[in-house]
Formats: structure tokens, C-alpha cells, sequence
């Protein structure tokens, strides 16, 4: 059996601050896949939703609630919540439920309509949980963690402000190229460096904003796409949803201490990287293989770890790519083409799910004025809170 599913339609919501539910952007990226696809609702067999926790009770049961607004006609339904890695949970969710022939053909979709500003900590007292007792309890909000991330680079590799900045000057020419992008204007340094300090060293528009959004995907088993007249779809090879491994001896979202090696000697690859590691032994493939990435730049300086954590450099060598322009469209292997959070800003559920619709556009080579040349392979790589892997290998 093969491990390839074809991506038969993608589609968006574009992302911006709607104020409007998030079970409505939803259904408009899902109907925009269903299109795209060449399909009618009915002949969907299974729904998974990336779950939105933000927004009332129906956000926790979203698989439902979008087969509700679409209509109800039977199908399979399936929620999944994964924190940032959430729609790269409902893609690999969906995935299994094809390759294990429970359903030929699966929507996938994430929507959210998040909060004004930073994201806060949910309400009520969990001691019990690290996410809430590293806002509580240490008073360490995204961009203080940011922040801290930034420095450890300052500190081990010699990074600056300035190459953090190149990053966004990057994704926003980029953005500025995509009609779903939220910001559609370039920037300059100059303009970054003249932003307000929000987490010393990073600045406003070294960090993205939270928007409402939601992306989808049609998936279908191989044979589905034959009988559908799609003789060479775009195919996902690879979806790695890995944990991290003991000891954990760097600190990560959201946790606040590390692991003691005493007893134990520590993996020498990171989080980040093992997600990278199992993606690329799924597929069969390297990083020289990559036509472009799509990754979760959160800040800018969580950017360039993601160039060493995906091997598209050695440790301490992502600010030389991006000073070099080599992760720049018309560079050896560009980043964040779609414009990335910089110009999209975070709609949790969504992002991932997102991220997969660029690389499906871009292999099939339908990316309008920011086409990758030739994009043959692609990879997606974020993480989500509590340990969530997520990575996804696009080919054709």
C-alpha cells in the first residue's frame, strides 16, 4: 500500500480581524476546497476539524460544527486539538482514516477568530498544566519566551537585531504577493527597527499578530483521484506528529526548567529537529531535496532556528542565509513564500492546515508572482504547546 494521499482541493479564508465566527471562515475555505477540488459536499466521507478553543462551546467539537454548517449528510466526523500542531494533527488524522480505507474522501478544516492582541492564558486555576503556570507563575507571556529565544542566539551565535529584521523585510515582500495575506505591504529594516520594543531584543514587527483566518483541505486516496481525472495530483508523503525526547536539556514553550542529563545522556538533535528527522525518514528525502519550506515564524528569530532545526544549515549559520538571501523567493530554497505568520498572523487551528495549502499551490505551480521555479517538494514544520510535533512532506 502506498503511503501517498492526493491533495484533490485546497482553500482559505483570506486572514484579517473580521469579528466575525470563526465557523464562517470555516465553511467559506472548506466550500473554496470543495470547489477547487471538483467535488460536491455529499461525496465527502469523513470531516476532521482542528479544534478552536477561544470562541464558546462549539469550537471544541469542530468537526461537527462545520459538517453542521455545510449541511448534514452522514459523513464520518473527527476533532482534534493540538495546540499550534492542531491542523497538522486533523491532516494526519485524515490521512490514516484514507490509508486505512475508512473513507476515500476527507475534509479537512481549522478556522479561528482569535483575540485582540497577545494570546492570554485560559481562565480558572491548573496547576496542573505548564501553560498556565508559566503565565501565572513565571509571568512569561509569547513574546517574553520570544524574546528569550532571540537572546540565546544573540548569545551562542552572534545573531543581531538587524538579521532578525532581514526576516521580516523577507516575509513581507512575500505577503505582499499573497491575496490571503492579512498585511500586504513590504517593509524595510528600517521600518522594523523603528517599531516599538515589545520583548527586548524584538520589536513589534518581529512578532506576529493573532487574526482570524481558516484554511481546508479535500484529501483523497490515490485511486479516488484516478477515477476523479486527476492523474498527477500533489501528494502528501510524510506527516510526522512526533514528541520530544528525554531529557529535554533546552527550554521550550511552554515549560520554564529543562531536564536534569545525569542519568540519561541528551538526544543530540532538539525538539524542532526530531520533527524535521521523522518527516524526512517518512518520506524518503533529505533537505537537499526541498523546492521551499513553510515554517511557523512566530518571531523572527524562531525563523532562522528553523533553517538549522530542518538542515537547511549548520547550528548558528540561519542568519547568514537569510543575509545571503538564499531563503528568499529566487533563492536556493526559500522560506515562507505564503508570507508566513509575518504577514498572515496566528489563527491557531488554521496555520498548519494553511501551511499545506501553499505547498499545494506551489506544486502544482499555481502560486501566481511568488511561484517557487520548478517546486517539486515541499515541507511544513511548527510545534505545537505540550509536545506536538508537526511537520508535513508535500511532493509531485
Amino acid at each position: 500500500m502506498t503511503g501517498d494521499v492526493a491533495v484533490l482541493g485546497a482553500g482559505m479564508h483570506p486572514w484579517g480581524k473580521w469579528g466575525r465566527s470563526f465557523v464562517l471562515y470555516g465553511t467559506a475555505a472548506a466550500r473554496a476546497a470543495l470547489a477547487d477540488a471538483g467535488i460536491e459536499w455529499r461525496q465527502v466521507r469523513s470531516v476532521v476539524g482542528a479544534d478552536t478553543v477561544r470562541c464558546g462551546y462549539p469550537g471544541y467539537v469542530a468537526g461537527a460544527t462545520f459538517a453542521q454548517a455545510l449541511g448534514w449528510q452522514g459523513a464520518r466526523v473527527t476533532s482534534v486539538y493540538a495546540a499550534c500542531a492542531s491542523g497538522a494533527q486533523a491532516i494526519n488524522t485524515a490521512r490514516s482514516q484514507i490509508l486505512a480505507g475508512m473513507a476515500d474522501v476527507v475534509l479537512v478544516v481549522g478556522a479561528d477568530s482569535a483575540p485582540k492582541g497577545f494570546f492570554a492564558p485560559a481562565g480558572g486555576d491548573r496547576p496542573d498544566d505548564p501553560d498556565w503556570l508559566r503565565f501565572r507563575v513565571l509571568g512569561a507571556t509569547n513574546p517574553t519566551y520570544f524574546g528569550l529565544y532571540a537572546r540565546r542566539r544573540m548569545a551562542l551565535y552572534g545573531d543581531t537585531p538587524e538579521d532578525f529584521a532581514l526576516v521580516k523585510v523577507k516575509n513581507a515582500a512575500a505577503g505582499a504577493l499573497n491575496p490571503n495575506a492579512r498585511y500586504r505591504k513590504p517593509v524595510s529594516a528600517e521600518e522594523v527597527a523603528a517599531s516599538a520594543v515589545v520583548a527586548d531584543p524584538l520589536r513589534l514587527l518581529d512578532i506576529c499578530a493573532t487574526s482570524d483566518g481558516a484554511a481546508s483541505l479535500v484529501l483523497c486516496s490515490m485511486e479516488f483521484a484516478r477515477r476523479h481525472g486527476t492523474a498527477d495530483p500533489v501528494r502528501i508523503r510524510a506527516v510526522s506528529t512526533v514528541t520530544p525526547t528525554y531529557p529535554k536539556t533546552v527550554l521550550d514553550l511552554p515549560d520554564f526548567a529543562t531536564e536534569s542529563a545525569v542519568a540519561v545522556e541528551a538526544s543530540p538533535y532538539s525538539f524542532r529537529a526530531s520533527i524535521a528527522r521523522a518527516a524526512y525518514e517518512e518520506a524518503g528525502i533529505g533537505p537537499e531535496d526541498l523546492s521551499l519550506a513553510e515554517v511557523y515564524d512566530l518571531s523572527t528569530a524562531l525563523e532562522l532556528q528553523w533553517y538549522e532545526d530542518l538542515g537547511l544549515c549548520g547550528a548558528g549559520e540561519g542568519a547568514k542565509l537569510v543575509r545571503e538571501g538564499v531563503t528568499a523567493l529566487g533563492g536556493r530554497i526559500p522560506v515562507n513564500v505564503s508570507g508566513g505568520l509575518a504577514s498572515f498572523g496566528e489563527a491557531v487551528p488554521a496555520q498548519a492546515i494553511a501551511q499545506a495549502c501553499e505547498l499545494t499551490w506551489q506544486l502544482r505551480g499555481a502560486a501566481g508572482e511568488r511561484q517557487v521555479a520548478g517546486a517539486r517538494v515541499g515541507i511544513t514544520a511548527n510545534q505545537g504547546l505540550f509536545g506536538h510535533g508537526s511537520a508535513v512532506v508535500a511532493v509531485r
